[in-house]
């Protein structure tokens, strides 16, 4: 499908990890009239200025990729917040879009929609079969009302409102925060860090049995675009890339890029969350599109840019 390079794209959320490489995406691949707010600029938890802004600008597309997200620390421990706040952002911004007339909409959820011990790896029919993660489970409530949202608004209204699910993601502009960020920019901020005071250990949150899988978040980006592109106009898609680690392989990993060259030690009593979380990523493939960056690759890209980021 041939899309103009000058058709109006809103990236909501456009300086957040993803939200600022899909921006990077879009640009890269010529389109020229992105439209981005601030914080300070758009309040997209006030439902007026946002409907009011969507009106005037009447995008032709929107990536909605505003959203409050944290790791387990933060997601168990701002649970009210995490679901208010991610409720409120997405409602506004689809029902505004939905007011003001524009027609394709991608909505980023999370692969935490998905119940806590459901086979793997996880199809997207999955959903809604089992009991969720108790630890994210606001977050995991208030991304799944926005997938039924964009569900409804296409069977009522004849929109082409697509949701993608990615696996946990990782790279520039990422949250390094040591208590509420996920487990790899935590990782890679805490493995930079020991090297630098010499430290003999690293530790390293829960028992390291769990199994994840990462994304690097341009891959991501990419995913969503390729979807645009393809005029995939509705349904989940799961982001992936289809292989996953355990969380003492990860921290392994880590530490190879960093250079540390300290022993791990696990801090059991930390929450391990979900056993295992592996996407089938089937669906995507079928369409012709798979992850490129492999984790060597982008744990290396990302402690750069984490060096870029500390040394400012």
């Amino acid at each position: 499908m041939t899309i103009d390079k000058r058709s109006k794209i809103y990236v909501a959320g456009h300086r957040g990890m993803v939200g600022s490489s899909i921006v990077r995406r879009l640009q890269a691949a010529g389109y020229i009239n992105l439209v981005t707010r601030t914080r300070q600029e758009l309040d997209l938890l006030d439902q007026l200025a946002t409907h009011d802004f969507l009106r005037a600008e009447k995008p032709e597309y929107i990536f909605l990729a505003a959203a409050r997200v944290g790791g387990i620390h933060a997601n168990n421990t701002y649970r009210a917040d995490f679901i208010y706040e991610n409720i409120t952002v997405q409602n506004n911004v689809i029902h505004g879009a939905l007011a003001a007339g524009v027609k394709d909409l991608c909505f980023l959820g999370s692969s935490c929609i998905y119940p806590r011990d459901c086979l793997q790896p996880i199809k997207e029919d999955y959903l809604l079969t089992g009991p969720l993660e108790q630890t994210n489970e606001p977050y995991a409530i208030a991304k799944i009302a926005g997938i039924k949202l964009c569900e409804s608004c296409n069977r009522q209204y004849g929109t082409r409102f697509v949701s993608v699910m990615p696996t946990n993601l990782y790279g520039p502009n990422d949250n390094y925060d040591l208590v509420n960020s996920h487990v790899l920019p935590a990782l890679i901020r805490k493995a930079h860090e020991a090297k630098m005071r010499g430290d003999k250990e690293l530790i390293v949150w829960g028992s390291g049995s769990p199994r994840r899988e990462f994304l690097y978040v341009d891959d991501m980006a990419d995913a969503c675009i390729f979807l645009m592109e393809q005029g995939i106009n509705e349904g989940i898609y799961n982001i992936g890339c289809g292989e996953d680690v355990t969380i003492r392989q990860l921290a392994e990993t880590v530490m190879d890029v960093v250079g540390f060259q300290g022993q791990i030690v696990f801090d059991v009593d930390k929450p391990d969350g979900t056993p295992q979380k592996l996407l089938d990523v089937s669906r995507m493939a079928n369409f012709g599109w798979k992850a490129r960056v492999s984790l060597q690759e982008g744990i290396a890209k990302a402690y750069a840019a984490y060096l870029e980021f500390s040394s400012n």
